[in-house]
Parts: C-alpha cells; sequence; structure tokens
C-alpha cells in the first residue's frame, strides 16, 4: 500500500471512531487509553495536515475538530475509543469574520472560525493579546475547552476600530468592549505602536 492509501485509510479509522452525532462530544465523560502522537498537525494558518499532506474536505476537518482538548500544553483528539495527540504550531483555530450585535444588553462581537465555530465574545468567550517580537498585538479569542482562536490581521484592523479608552486599575487603557466586558489591548499612552 502506498503512502496516500495509508493516510487515507488513517485518516477513515479515525473519522469512524470520531462517529458523526449531533451535538457538540461529551469529551469531558470520555476516558479513553492515550494511543501516544499521531503524524497529525494545525499549521499557524489553520490548514490541517495528517502525514505532511492537507486534508482537503472541510467536513473532515471540522468533525477532528469537534474532538479536540487541550490537556496542559498538549492538544489531543479524543473519540470514546481512543486518545491522540496532535501538533498545532500556533493555536487550533483562525476567527476569520466578525459581526456586530447590538441588542438590548449593549455591542456583542460574535466572531466565525475557519471551522464555523460562531463565538460571542464576552466574559466566557475572552480576548486576549500577546506583544509580538516586532512590536505590534497578536489577537486571540476563546473558542471552548481552552482552544483559541487567532484573528486574521484585517479582522484585527476590523476590531480596532471598535477600539476605545477606559480607565483599568488606575492606568488609561485602550481596548475594546463585547457582551458587558471591557477587553484592554495596551496603554493608551502606546496606541500609536498598536498595529
Amino acid at each position: 500500500m502506498n503512502d496516500t492509501a495509508n493516510a487515507a485509510s488513517g485518516l477513515e479509522a479515525l473519522m469512524r471512531a470520531v462517529g458523526t452525532s449531533k451535538g457538540p462530544p461529551p469529551l469531558d465523560r470520555w476516558s479513553p487509553p492515550d494511543c501516544g502522537d499521531i503524524d497529525m498537525r494545525i499549521a499557524r494558518d489553520g490548514t490541517w495536515y495528517y502525514q505532511n499532506t492537507p486534508i482537503g474536505r472541510p467536513a473532515l476537518v471540522k468533525l477532528f475538530a469537534s474532538v479536540l482538548k487541550r490537556e496542559g500544553d498538549r492538544y489531543v483528539l479524543v473519540t470514546p475509543a481512543e486518545k491522540c495527540g496532535i501538533k498545532v504550531d500556533d493555536v487550533p483555530f483562525l476567527a476569520v469574520e466578525m459581526a456586530v450585535d447590538d441588542g438590548g444588553e449593549g455591542r456583542t462581537l460574535v466572531f466565525r472560525t475557519n471551522v464555523d465555530d460562531l463565538v460571542r465574545c464576552g466574559p466566557d468567550h475572552s480576548l486576549r493579546f500577546e506583544v509580538e517580537a516586532g512590536g505590534g498585538l497578536r489577537p486571540y479569542l476563546h473558542v471552548r475547552r481552552d482552544l483559541w482562536a487567532r484573528l486574521t490581521r484585517a479582522l484585527f484592523y476590523d476590531l480596532v476600530a471598535f477600539g476605545e479608552e477606559r480607565e483599568e486599575a488606575g492606568e488609561r487603557m485602550f481596548g475594546v468592549a463585547s457582551g458587558g466586558a471591557f477587553f484592554a489591548m495596551v496603554p493608551a499612552a502606546d496606541i500609536a505602536g498598536l498595529t
């Protein structure tokens, strides 16, 4: 059997193990044995690879994303029968689209990830910002189960357009409000170097 056939049969076995149930899988109730790491990787651009080959079926990527879990610094795919570690270059998801819900409780930013998760930003789904080595910020959104999505650069520019200054712990901060929470990005004095 050639490498392509081996990769296909390995993916099919994983897909059968995951199943096709409706709704989010109950990962916290499953305690399968740890089978070690498999040759699967999520690249920084959100592309999933199996044995160094991109997984080209979006439905399959979404299926695997639904059983992804973080245990400490390790990312694992969890099925009722087994748990397998995978490599993630940065974070597993990308936030690729944003909408604004100006409902009765104030503004809530709603994000769509590259695997079609819809996330309402607020206290349970926070934003965090990491300083890049060359300056600027990398924005992240909490999706679920200690899994995060990095906002695309274009989406970050859209987010900054909603920015405002607020007093936080005695310091004037620039950040964004969503879902009744304020997410500070940088001290207001440092706003010029933000993007």
